[in-house]
């Protein structure tokens, strides 16, 4: 079954080399063709949120520039620069079908914060309740490496995850997901259906696709596996394909189709999945690791070994088993520094040792998530 078929909520990722013109800025016919086929999927009573990548390419064009440049200020120079163009066509191209836009930039700041998380939801179910079509970005004129999303893949599936879509649909310069790189395999087919998650699928996936773009199939496995979580299904298809997305829309099969599993997580145990940067490490022993793998458990001081990094009261941190893997995440009760002064102890001894108690658990189970 094609899953966009049936869904009622989509977000469409679009990748640079479907909306610049091999580097050289903007493509506005493509740009107009790409309004039109989601005013369509609009007609058909889905809603529908836009992810596009394009402004540095179209900002790299406006100055003068010969090549992506590598420098940060630049990057985002280039941005700024380069957004007005993107928002502009956008606008016009679905003003074409008598419908609204709005421009939202995010970065991964924006997401780890509760309150700002939850601003960010209310802003696009809003815009959504208004039959207005959101057109996200990563906020690259503010971005630095610490707090950006890196692709706009991961960001289209955090989105995914934020409004809670049915499906994702991500549109590259390829067919979908082939079983080996199909530029350097003849023999390679491709993957018409597959379980998002599934280990045997990052094996497949290649490297970064083209020179415009920051994203390659590796990056859209990884945000098909972050999406599931939410209960999103995730279809990857080329985006030279005519009218790809109505085909999709009335069943067609096209790409790979990346199912996710049944169910999905609550929206706090969302909020800290989708968690690109942690704030802290806890080195759990064998038998809390055990405990928390069982699930259901909360996360004692006297189960952990060592603690890594510096945080803060209510920041989310992973938890780490013996061998070195994260095996669950959670919002830690304790600072760190009151963290290696309690680790490794009952939690009858936290009031002798701090002089106060908070909570008896490091992480209570219901702030706990297991990977």
């Amino acid at each position: 079954m094609n899953r966009l078929e049936s869904a009622k909520r989509i977000v469409v990722k679009v990748g640079s080399t479907l909306v610049t013109d091999d580097g050289r800025g903007l493509d506005r016919d493509a740009i107009a063709r790409w309004a039109a086929q989601l005013a369509a999927l609009r007609a058909m009573k889905k809603e529908v949120v836009l992810v596009s990548s394009g402004a540095i390419a179209e900002g790299i064009k406006r100055l003068g520039w010969i090549k992506r440049p590598t420098a940060m200020h630049e990057l985002q120079a280039a941005a700024a620069v380069g957004q007005m163009g993107l928002v502009q066509a956008y606008e016009s191209g679905f003003a074409a079908h008598g419908i609204g836009t709005a421009q939202v930039l995010l970065t991964h700041a924006d997401l780890a914060d509760r309150s700002r998380y939850l601003n960010a939801r209310s802003t696009l179910l809003t815009l959504l309740g208004l039959a207005i079509v959101p057109i996200i970005n990563e906020n690259d004129t503010v971005v630095t490496d610490e707090i950006k999303f890196g692709d706009n893949d991961t960001l289209g599936a955090l989105v995914a995850n934020l409004i809670e879509a049915d499906a994702l649909v991500i549109l590259t310069d390829q067919a979908g997901l082939f079983s080996a790189d199909p530029r350097r395999d003849p023999g390679a087919h491709l993957i018409s259906e597959a379980r998002a998650g599934d280990p045997t699928l990052e094996a497949m996936a290649g490297g970064s696709g083209s020179a415009i773009g920051r994203g390659g199939m590796l990056t859209k496995i990884l945000a098909a596996r972050r999406a599931a979580s939410s209960g999103a299904h995730t279809l990857i298809a080329s985006g030279r394909e005519p009218d790809v997305l109505l085909r999709l829309a009335r069943g067609e099969a096209i790409g790979t189709q990346l199912e996710a599993p049944v169910g999905r997580l609550s929206a706090r145990k969302q909020w800290m999945a989708d968690h690109l940067q942690i704030a802290g490490r806890l080195v759990l022993d064998a038998g809390a690791a055990n405990a928390l793998g069982s699930g259901g458990r909360s996360l004692l001081p006297i189960g952990v070994v060592s603690v890594e990094g510096s945080f803060a009261r209510g920041d989310v941190v992973a938890c780490i088993g013996p061998e070195g893997r994260e095996i669950a995440r959670g919002i830690v009760n304790y600072a760190s520094g009151d963290a290696r002064r309690i680790i490794g102890h009952p939690s009858t001894e936290i009031a002798t040792r701090l002089g106060f108690v908070d909570e008896p658990e490091l992480i209570h189970r219901t702030n706990l998530l297991a990977l």
